[in-house]
């Protein structure tokens, strides 16, 4: 018997600039200042680009915003509630390499189907960073 293994293509640096791009793009339309950070399936940092005007925390913000995205595979924005008292993640542990983010702004980014990497969006405000980051990510479609 034989087994077939799809191969999918990992996030590459090129991919990672285009989603930094798309997504800068996309908060510039909308008139807004933000950091985006781009992490391939180990957590490597592959891009990340701040804008000038941005305030400082939010390299920060959209690094653990992406980190949060990848270890958990799912759109921060999805994961606010499971935080919550009584939430699914209400007792998760902080004891991972860097502490999770549960606001709205990191995706995860998938390729046939597997993730690949995420991508992190912070400094508007929650919702505005969920839309340029989903943004970004259907570029790359």
């Amino acid at each position: 018997m034989t087994s077939t293994t799809v191969a999918v293509a990992p996030l590459t640096i090129q991919d990672a600039e285009v989603l930094v791009s798309a997504a800068h793009r996309a908060a510039e339309a909308a008139g807004v200042t933000v950091s985006v950070t781009v992490l391939d399936a180990g957590g490597h940092l592959l891009a990340f680009r701040r804008d000038d005007r941005a305030v400082l925390i939010s390299g920060e913000t959209s690094t653990r915003k992406a980190y949060t995205a990848l270890q958990l595979d799912s759109a921060t924005r999805e994961l606010v509630d499971a935080v919550q008292p009584g939430g699914l993640f209400h007792t998760l542990p902080t004891a991972l390499d860097r502490p999770l983010l549960f606001i709205a702004g990191g995706v995860p980014v998938r390729r046939d189907g597997r993730l690949i990497g995420a991508i992190g969006v912070g400094g508007g405000a929650p919702d505005q960073d969920h839309g340029f980051a989903v943004a970004a990510v259907e570029t790359l479609v």
